[in-house]
Parts: structure tokens; C-alpha cells; sequence
């Protein structure tokens, strides 16, 4: 073969390289926009708002819909017509409580039951699964009298929940990096507080991110902790930011893991997205692509 035919060859398989590899770090390519509506679905995933609230719902939902997402989590009452609208849900309502100050402070516990009781029924009443509560900072709370008081305020908040076939979802958070003083901060405490509680409408909230800063053995952790588990959060981690090359998690072997355990009839929630993305919705739907296993 001519030297100058190897030369071309080489430059054209150069090239086609190159666009590959544009393609996998954008996710926009032909093939990629085209499968992004037909998901294997073993995976139900949905986005959190929060880091997309300066995007014009109109803009906003048609979006992540087109790439296969079906719910929105942490959405406030007002604009629950608008996912309607677009046919999708509320896979995550509001509930009770804060961060900062949450379910194990007894002095909040009237205005919290309230305001949890009136959110149960509107979740029931619009057909959204799950409302989530907060735990809140120890604040010179021990983790026990912390659990206790946690304790009391669900015994009384599931009776209501039951009732409507509404989860109470308690958020796993970090408090070595984002939210210090944070009290469910441990997948075991977590669990504990749910087998106290002793109710299938009191789950955990496991976020992926903030688990592996505290304990990483996620997807061991997850399995034998599964029954506890009603919802899930991604992000990649350092950072809080895209499923790319530069964080350490394999959220290729997570997903595969959830999905069998969705199989085998132990999980039956949602997996939502909630990280700042790099590059926009470009970086959202590379995300959903990979959490389709």
C-alpha cells in the first residue's frame, strides 16, 4: 500500500476517534439523542430541581422528559400543575423539617406534625409516593436522645402516612464536607431509626454522594440495607458534579446493582439525579445514559 493511502487512512481513523470521544464526554451525539427516549428502564430515574431552578420550567421539563426522566423531586406544592402538564410526577415531595433543624428538635414537633399532615394529603391526593423529612443538626443532641426524639414524632407522623399509602423519606447526608452537625449521617443510624419505627412507610433517603464521603462500601452497604431504602440521589464525588472521568464513583456497577435488587422485588423507587452539572443538560443526559444499565 502507497505511503501517502496509510497516511490518509490513519488521518480519517484520527478523526473518527476524535469525534467518539467528543461524543462520550458531551452525550450529544445522533445516537445518543435518538436512544435517550427509549430506556431500558430497569433504572427509574428522575432529577432533583434545585440545581436547575434557573431554567423556565416550559424549557425545563420538556428536556429532561425528552431524555427519558419521568419525575422531579423536591417540588413545591404551586407547581404541581405544571408537571401534570407534562405528564410526569412529584417523586419526591416536601415533608417535614430542615437540615438545620429537623425531626430531632421537640420543640419544632407540633409545627412540624402539622405542617406533615398537611403535606401527606396533598401528596396522597395528587398520587405522589413519597414526602421526605430531615433529621436535622445534633446541635448538642446526642445521636441517641436525637434518635429518641426522631422516634416520637414518626410513631405518630406514620399512623397518617399508612393511612394514605404516603413513605416518609429521611435523607442520608454528609457532615464531613457539606453539612457539619448533620445528624443522619450514618446509614446505620439511619436503619435503626427505621426498624424502631417499624412501619413500610418510613424509608431512607440514600444519597449516594454524601455516602460515599462518610462510608464508601455503597454497594454492599445498599443490598444488605435494601428493605430500608426507598429513594436514591446521585452525584458524582469530589465535587458534587458529573458521572465523568474526573470523579471516583462507578455509577455503572450502583445502577446494576439497584436494578437487580429491583428484579428480585426488593426495591421498587426512584433514582434521582442531583449534582451541578459541567454542561448543562448535556451533562444530565450523559448521566441518565449511564445510569440506564
Amino acid at each position: 500500500m502507497k505511503k501517502e493511502s496509510i497516511l490518509q487512512r490513519r488521518g480519517i481513523l484520527k478523526s473518527l476517534l476524535a469525534g467518539s470521544a467528543f461524543a462520550f464526554i458531551s452525550g450529544r451525539s445522533d445516537k445518543s439523542e435518538a436512544a435517550s427516549a427509549k430506556l431500558k428502564g430497569r433504572i427509574k430515574q428522575c432529577v432533583c430541581r434545585g440545581f436547575w431552578g434557573k431554567y423556565p420550567w416550559d424549557e425545563f421539563l420538556p428536556t429532561v422528559k425528552q431524555m427519558g426522566i419521568i419525575g422531579i423531586d423536591l417540588v413545591g406544592q404551586g407547581d404541581w400543575a405544571k408537571l401534570k402538564e407534562h405528564g410526569m410526577i412529584s417523586s419526591m415531595s416536601p415533608g417535614a423539617g430542615s437540615i438545620k433543624n429537623g425531626l430531632n428538635n421537640p420543640d419544632m414537633h407540633e409545627k412540624y406534625m402539622e405542617t406533615l399532615k398537611k403535606n401527606l394529603q396533598a401528596s396522597a391526593d395528587n398520587g405522589w409516593p413519597n414526602v421526605i423529612v430531615m433529621a436535622g443538626d445534633r446541635a448538642g443532641i446526642s445521636d441517641e436522645e436525637g434518635m429518641d426524639n426522631c422516634y416520637k414524632f414518626l410513631m405518630e407522623g406514620k399512623k397518617v402516612a399508612e393511612d394514605l399509602g404516603v413513605t416518609m423519606c429521611m435523607e442520608l447526608l454528609n457532615s464531613k464536607v457539606d453539612h457539619p452537625g448533620y445528624m443522619c449521617d450514618h446509614t446505620a443510624w439511619g436503619v435503626e431509626l427505621c426498624k424502631r419505627v417499624d412501619s413500610p412507610r418510613f424509608k431512607l433517603l440514600y444519597d449516594i454522594y454524601h455516602m460515599q464521603i462518610m462510608e464508601g462500601d455503597l454497594i454492599r452497604t445498599i443490598r444488605e440495607n435494601i428493605d430500608y431504602i426507598a429513594h436514591f440521589h446521585t452525584a458524582g464525588n469530589p465535587g458534587r458534579k458529573d458521572m465523568d472521568n474526573f470523579q471516583e464513583l462507578n455509577y455503572v456497577g450502583i445502577m446494576e446493582a439497584i436494578a437487580k435488587l429491583t428484579e428480585e422485588g426488593k426495591f421498587n423507587g426512584f433514582v434521582a439525579h442531583e449534582f451541578g452539572a459541567k454542561h448543562k443538560f448535556d451533562s444530565l443526559r450523559r448521566a441518565v445514559e449511564i445510569c440506564d444499565v
